[in-house]
Order: C-alpha cells, then sequence, then structure tokens
C-alpha cells in the first residue's frame, strides 16, 4: 500500500515529523534509524513519489504526531499499473 497526500500536505508532513523530533536535514533522518537512500527520501519529500506504508507507519512511530493534522489515502500497491494500462490500451 501506498500513502497519497494532498498537494503539498506530504512535503509538510516530513517537515512536522522532522520538526517533532528534531532533525534538521533528511540526511539526519536516516542516522536515526530510517532505512531508506537519500535520493529516495528526497524525492518523497518532493513529492514526486508516494510513501509506502511501512514508512509512514515508521515515521508516526518515531515522531508521534496526529495523522488526523494530515489529508490522505490509502492506495493499492499496483494503481499505477492500472492507470498506465488503461492508458495504452487506447
Amino acid at each position: 500500500m501506498r500513502v497519497k497526500f494532498s498537494k503539498g500536505q506530504q512535503r509538510e508532513f516530513f517537515k512536522k515529523v522532522m520538526e517533532t523530533i528534531n532533525c534538521p536535514s533528511l540526511r539526519e533522518l536516516i542516522n536515526r534509524g530510517i532505512d531508506v537512500n537519500y535520493s529516495t527520501l528526497k524525492n518523497y519529500y518532493n513529492e514526486e513519489r508516494l510513501i509506502p506504508e511501512y514508512l509512514f507507519k515508521e515515521l508516526i512511530g518515531i515522531s508521534g504526531i496526529n495523522i488526523s493534522d494530515f489529508k490522505f489515502e490509502l492506495i493499492e500497491e499496483n494503481w499505477g499499473k492500472v492507470k498506465g494500462g488503461k492508458i495504452s490500451r487506447r
């Protein structure tokens, strides 16, 4: 499953997580135990990719933030494949 935020909310989510755990940068998140490549984390921060559910739960767990402050929805893992298949069939 992937977590899809409203536009601008994904970056705000990362900012809130980093602020709550007193983390100055994305690189520091990796040093604190987040097992994701820096470039991938940067893509999540810049809203170029959707966050996987396991990472979303891990970030909520270490920061303890309230998830009701953000608008998001859970999307199936194959949502892009379905969309691509419909487009290519035309």
